[in-house]
């Protein structure tokens, strides 16, 4: 299953998190927003269509090339899933919790203590050390 995510960065530094509505798996948990690619969509175009859905933006992507991707694999060969985290840092309109749950701007020190699912452990980590290598200010 191929998923896509946004890591979203606001001028002053702070990225957003979404913690997922409680009916749902990892109910309660922050996450990076995004979703499921759809098979006739590209990479790109499922993460900008996905946060159209999910938050009520128009997303322009940093680049076209993932900044981190985590993977995990069903003990019972059941689905791959596979997440690709993209940066974005300019949009338009406000972000809003449309698919219920809530969101929340963090700096990075706080977003390694939120409770995540496993994969965002992962992409959280990939992504400030992506960034710290680039000697990009991580506030």
């Amino acid at each position: 299953m191929r998923v896509v995510a946004g890591a979203l960065q606001r001028q002053d530094g702070l990225w957003l998190m979404h913690k997922r509505p409680l009916h749902k798996q990892h109910g309660g948990l922050w996450e990076f927003p995004g979703g499921k690619a759809e098979v006739y969509e590209n990479q790109n175009e499922a993460l900008i269509r996905e946060l159209h859905e999910e938050l009520g933006i128009k997303a322009v992507l940093d680049s076209h090339s993932s900044i981190a991707e985590a993977r995990h694999a069903s003990p019972t060969g059941g689905e791959k899933i596979v997440i690709a985290l993209y940066t974005c840092r300019y949009w338009v309109g406000e972000p809003q919790a449309l698919e219920g749950g809530s969101i929340g701007w963090f700096t990075p020190d706080e977003i390694n203590k939120l409770d995540k699912p496993p994969l965002d452990v992962v992409l959280a980590e990939k992504l400030f050390e992506e960034l710290a290598d680039k000697g990009l200010q991580r506030r």
